[in-house]
């Protein structure tokens, strides 16, 4: 388990992380969300220790996880799949972190052959793609059977089997029994492999909530319309009862307050052509823009 209480990392006069509490639970994947700057890799780092808190804790299974001579065995981490020596073979890479954590070298070619590495084993590392280095990234934190896992952007530079498979993966070590803890700006990826979410913005914490709990944040779900009688129909329904606006077209219309059934019989009855009419669920990306609104550092097309 990860509890992280009042954390709070400063460097001068900018806050990084701002009094984050939260907890990550065994048996569960759990997202970890925010925009660019939000302070995600800022907390896992200072999570396994690598920076130290201006104020606040962050443990693992209860302990603070700095300075343990055997972290693989607690702790397996995915935070930069870049940051390896290019000279060295994948097996190579794989056994020094396995005799510096007393890991048998048998445990090596296993997980080089769980993340589909066998045959480049004896291949440096410097001619991996990203693709493969991620799984080496993986592999690293595989290697000592942790009961932890920490993945930073682990679907980045995949093709779409391996973003199937760390999908996959990660439900696999949650469903036995482990706490695994997933940043990533993929919302269709979180959508699809977490159980809960943690969402932070400029170091402090938005959401702490189930998938389903996160998405309903958003704007209510409502009906997608495509029309060439958009005034018309927007009369017909208005007087009916429900709230229309365009929707990014002059014959696009979002409809609340009616489902799309009514309002197919509403355009029937009186004739009114439709050409698109949808249900229009709740959206784990709207609910996340909508959260965050303000609290991304860096807006495309910002001149100021």
């Amino acid at each position: 388990m990860i509890e992280i209480n009042e954390l709070t990392k400063r460097y001068g006069g900018t806050t990084a992380v701002n009094g984050l509490t939260f907890t990550v639970r065994p048996g569960h994947v759990t997202g970890f969300l925010g925009p660019n700057g939000a302070g995600k890799s800022t907390t896992l780092r200072l999570l396994l220790g690598l920076n130290a808190p201006t104020s606040g804790t962050a443990t693992v299974n209860g302990r603070p996880f700095a300075g343990n001579p055997r972290g693989l065995r607690q702790v397996g981490a995915l935070l930069d799949a870049g940051d390896v020596h290019g000279g060295r073979s994948a097996r190579a890479h794989l056994t020094a972190l396995a005799q510096s954590n007393r890991i048998p070298r048998g445990r090596v070619d296993e997980v080089l052959r769980e993340v589909g590495l066998g045959s480049a084993a004896n291949r440096r590392i410097g001619g991996f793609s990203l693709g493969m280095r991620q799984r080496l990234g993986i592999a690293a934190a595989l290697l000592g059977d942790p009961p932890v896992l920490l993945f930073d952007e682990p679907f980045n530079g995949l093709d779409p089997e391996g973003v199937l498979w760390v999908r996959g993966l990660c439900r696999r070590l949650a469903a036995e029994g482990r706490t695994v803890f997933v940043s990533s700006h993929l919302m269709s990826e979180m959508q699809s492999t977490a159980d809960r979410l943690i969402v932070i913005g400029r170091g402090a914490l938005l959401a702490d909530a189930s998938i389903a709990e996160f998405a309903a944040r958003g704007t209510a779900p409502g009906v997608a319309v495509r029309t060439p009688e958009a005034d018309a129909l927007t009369a017909l329904l208005t007087a009916a009862g429900a709230v229309v606006r365009p929707d990014g077209g002059p014959d696009q219309l979002t409809i609340t307050g009616l489902d799309a059934e009514r309002v197919g019989e509403l355009a029937f009855q009186h004739r009114i052509r439709l050409t698109e009419l949808a249900t229009r669920t709740a959206s784990l990306e709207q609910a996340f823009m909508e959260l965050t609104a303000d609290s991304v550092e860096y807006l495309a097309g910002d001149r100021t």
